[in-house]
């Protein structure tokens, strides 16, 4: 086996044996890297041991964790010992252990944890994964699996892994703020990450200049408790099965921030945010093979974008996608704040599929002016996601005629954008058309 990689940060968190070990960390602190890597050891040089990975959404785990830990088994060299598949998802040990995975994002996937079971002894291990997605209910549902009497060697572990997005979230007043024996509070930053990727480094570090109240979550790993938040009409829920009256796709454009594509249905005047693509340092084809291998994406919606990016329009429409271009112009203007208004005044329903929405959304805030106030102008930090929500509700907002009015000695003309598009007969908007998002 080779030599394990890892930070020393986590390094004592290998042999506390408190029932709940909670790890919340800013992004990119490696602690998902290392419980991964945790785990595939304990897995294969204990006997008895079997691993429940949890996120709130069962599908969520085959790009997090179970990515995560089939990495860690390459990395370490110990493929010989283990066998992954993915229908069923699941990781067998040759000592006869298991890594099972799960979801709890309705009462059915709870009644589903509750039947989990190994082959050969009993679940003692489980890790939940991005742990502020989960409610009180769900942890009681888990908590309650680890039960039975186990042989002398053995015992019962829950592992959280987090950013701390709220001060008010249940996860801190239950583990944090009382005084538990049974729990371990640990705490990482990118900046104890020995192995962090630099580009995320340096994400980190323009944060820390443009958004402080962000990186005090995401930077530093400290407790949310952000003041003058652009939203607070939004609600994390299951939107499996719901009917729109339309549906748009919005996208910005990125590269080192990110390329955020979302999937956006309006009904009964409320917005519902079902899927996201969001990429960092991912090319524009790239973007399209993740589109494609997602194949869910019906290409005949449209897929309203930045028009500031022609070229990558125009791929995006060789590839079979009725993208077209929306023109974000007077970024932090009259028209910024009008579409904002606009989504304020209705709810906002999010998949619980789409966390980087949610991170961005609960996080999102005003401008402050230099005697520490909050201005109407929006940090432009870390609102890749807002931006592709406001691209794919533009066929929804009416338009602002005032401003336009104000508008009309510098435009020659203001077109309806379906208008546009049936015109034009390609992505993007002709010069002398412009179309104010």
């Amino acid at each position: 086996m080779s030599d394990l990689i890892s930070s020393k940060i986590f390094r004592p968190l290998w042999t506390e044996r408190q029932r709940y070990i909670m790890m919340r960390g800013s992004a990119g602190s490696g602690k998902s890297y290392d419980t991964a890597q945790f785990y595939i050891i304990r897995i294969l040089s204990q006997p008895g041991r079997n691993l429940l990975c949890v996120r709130k959404t069962d599908l969520t785990n085959r790009v997090s964790t179970y990515s995560e830990l089939t990495k860690a088994i390459n990395r370490l060299g110990l493929q010989a010992y283990f066998k992954c598949t993915v229908s069923p998802l699941m990781i067998r040990c040759v000592n006869g252990n298991m890594i099972l995975f799960g979801g709890c994002k309705d009462e059915s996937q709870r009644e589903k944890l509750k039947s989990i079971t190994a082959l050969k002894g009993n679940i003692t291990d489980i890790w939940c994964e991005e742990a502020t997605e989960l409610s009180q209910e769900d942890y009681d549902t888990l908590d309650d699996r680890l039960r039975g009497r186990l042989p002398d060697n053995l015992f019962y572990q829950m592992r959280f892994t987090f950013n701390p997005v709220s001060a008010s979230h249940w996860i801190k007043g239950y583990f944090f703020d009382a005084i538990n024996p049974n729990v371990y509070c640990h705490k990482s930053t990118y900046r104890d990450n020995a192995f962090a990727d630099p580009g995320q480094y340096a994400r980190m570090e323009l944060m820390r200049v443009r958004n402080p109240e962000r990186y005090k979550i995401y930077g530093m790993g400290e407790w949310g408790n952000i003041g003058g938040l652009v939203f607070n009409n939004y609600e994390v829920k299951d939107l499996t099965g719901i009917t729109f009256d339309d549906e748009r796709y919005g996208q910005d454009f990125g590269f080192n921030h990110a390329s955020a594509l979302l999937d956006v249905g309006i009904k009964d005047g409320d917005i519902y945010i079902t899927r996201e693509i969001y990429k960092y340092m991912t090319t524009n084809r790239g973007m399209i093979r993740a589109a494609n291998e997602d194949g869910k994406l019906n290409k005949r919606i449209p897929l309203l974008c930045d028009s500031a990016e022609p070229d990558r329009i125009q791929e995006w429409y060789d590839a079979g996608y009725n993208a077209m271009g929306v023109n974000k112009q007077l970024h932090e203007g009259s028209s910024l704040s009008y579409s904002i208004e606009w989504l304020q005044d209705r709810k906002i329903y999010i998949s619980p599929d789409c966390p980087e929405t949610l991170r961005e959304i609960s996080t999102w805030s005003w401008k402050k002016d230099p005697q520490g106030r909050y201005t109407d102008i929006p940090i432009a930090y870390g609102d890749d996601a807002m931006a592709a929500l406001r691209y794919a509700c533009f066929d929804w907002i009416p338009q602002e005629e005032d401003y336009y009015a104000k508008r009309k000695k510098h435009e020659k003309k203001v077109f309806a954008f379906d208008d546009v598009f049936e015109k034009s007969k390609k992505p993007g908007i002709d010069k002398g058309k412009t179309v104010i998002i």
